[in-house]
């Protein structure tokens, strides 16, 4: 099949962030779009604006009729999709052609140069810095992204300037092993998707095997110290980042002031009084693999240096609703320990007089399994921890897993509590005089209430 010969695309799980783009994708080439999500939300709204026809109940029934129609139809599905899931049983046993997003993104960019980047975290915020700086270039670039992109509203780009396509390649189900990158970057390669890899070992390895599939005329870039060996291609040229060491880091750092300024070093050339327009500490090595990546791109080094500076972020990474002198308040997706720790150290960076509280919603229950200890060594960081219910997204729930394994093993000297997940705004609402920095954690459904939470902090002196 074609992409060419295709009318129709039908969605399994279009409202994901990653989905969401590919939808927005085929609408604009004019293809007809329909689909399931399981919950509506503000994107799949604004998708069903666009065009697409979505609805919400697992049904064969409403699958549109033209879709009916086997041989100009695609259905695109994501891994989370459960087995017994109705209209997935139907469309495989309707012999309906079916691929995974990351295959039909390895489909759509056969003939461009992708941009990939991959990593337990950081990737999303990478990906979309990458996107910016080509997109505000002479370059330009497509990108499809797994967040909303601040300046764009939007997690899709389109280009007619370029070849070039940034994509946030996912390691979960092995997603990234269908690309073929121009360029290929990891951001770290610490131990998650157990569920799927079973091994730390078998979870590098699919990073090692992600790397001997960029083209032979490609780049590699990898974080030093990452403990993936990686098997690239005789012609690919090999380069490592960090923020202070690597063939690309920064140099004269400066913090303060809510400002934060780099000079960039590179093989390349360097770039000197770089300001981040996001400006928080791990954001200077996402800066950095950004500007490596606009760098080999061929966009210069004025362009990327103002567009650094104009870099507004991505919805739910870092992402202030309140920034007030008596209040601070954001939310962020973090939802692996490592991000939560780099998020809490930023935050202390930024915010060392204030009393940091985090509102946390665990992720999945065999994540919460396999890494609660070191989900209470990150969260100790903080000065206060409200631990909400794991959110269960895939999965059913595992005996005895529940977040009391996270809050039993944190730091006796951090203030802690819990809250059921359907309590959690009226439990801000009954503090909310005591809060100086809250920040709202996880990758559930807590991002639905945060615009609530923020309305009754920012009201709560009147």
């Amino acid at each position: 099949m074609e992409l060419k010969d295709i009318k129709n695309i039908y969605f399994l799980g279009a409202g994901g962030i990653g989905m969401s783009a590919l939808v927005r994708y085929f609408l604009s080439e004019g293809k007809e779009v329909a689909g399931y999500d399981r919950t509506p939300t503000p994107l799949t709204a604004q998708l069903i604006e666009e065009g697409a026809m979505l609805h919400f109940d697992d049904n064969p029934d409403y699958i549109p009729a033209s879709f009916l129609d086997k041989e100009c139809t695609l259905v695109i599905y994501t891994p989370a999709i459960p087995g017994d899931h109705k209209e997935w049983q139907f469309l495989r046993q309707q012999g309906y052609t079916i691929k995974k997003r990351a295959e039909v993104l390895g489909l759509i960019t056969r003939d461009k140069r992708g941009l990939c980047i991959a990593g337990t975290h950081g990737k999303t915020s990478t990906s979309t810095m990458t996107a910016h700086l080509l997109h505000s270039s002479h370059i330009g670039c497509a990108a499809f992204l797994g967040g909303i992109s601040k300046n764009y509203h939007s997690n899709l780009l389109l280009t007619d300037k370029s070849d070039f396509v940034v994509i946030e390649a996912d390691e979960y189900d092995r997603s990234f092993h269908q690309l073929t990158p121009y360029i290929a970057l990891i951001t770290s390669a610490d131990a998650d998707h157990l569920d799927i890899y079973g091994t730390k070992e078998n979870y590098l390895e699919s990073f090692a095997h992600f790397t001997g599939l960029i083209r032979e005329d490609g780049y590699m870039i990898i974080h030093e110290g990452l403990e993936v060996t990686p098997r690239p291609k005789a012609g690919v040229t090999c380069y490592t980042y960090g923020r202070e060491s690597g063939d690309f880091h920064a140099e004269n750092i400066r913090i303060g002031g809510g400002r934060i300024i780099i000079d960039y070093i590179s093989p390349l050339g360097d770039i000197h009084d770089v300001e981040l327009g996001v400006p928080v500490s791990i954001n200077i090595e996402n800066g950095i693999a950004s500007m490596a990546i606009a760098q080999i791109s061929g966009a210069t080094a004025e362009e990327i240096r103002t567009a650094m500076g104009t870099f507004n972020g991505v919805e739910r990474r870092f992402d202030f609703r309140i920034k007030e002198d008596n209040i601070v308040m954001l939310s962020d997706y973090a939802h692996h320990p490592d991000e939560i720790k780099a998020c809490a150290l930023s935050m202390k960076e930024l915010y060392s007089d204030k009393k940091i509280t985090a509102m946390f919603q665990p992720h999945l229950f065999s994540r919460t399994k396999d890494f609660y200890r070191e989900f209470a060594a990150a969260l100790s960081l903080f000065d206060e921890v409200i631990l909400l219910d794991i959110y269960p997204a895939r999965e059913q729930p595992i005996p005895g897993v529940t977040s009391s394994l996270i809050y039993d093993n944190i730091d006796a000297g951090v203030q802690k509590s819990q809250c059921k997940r359907s309590d959690a705004v009226e439990y801000i609402r009954e503090r909310k005089e005591e809060f100086e920095v809250l920040i709202c954690l996880g990758a559930g459904d807590l991002e639905s209430d945060t615009p609530q939470i923020a309305e009754i902090l920012k009201q709560r002196d009147n």
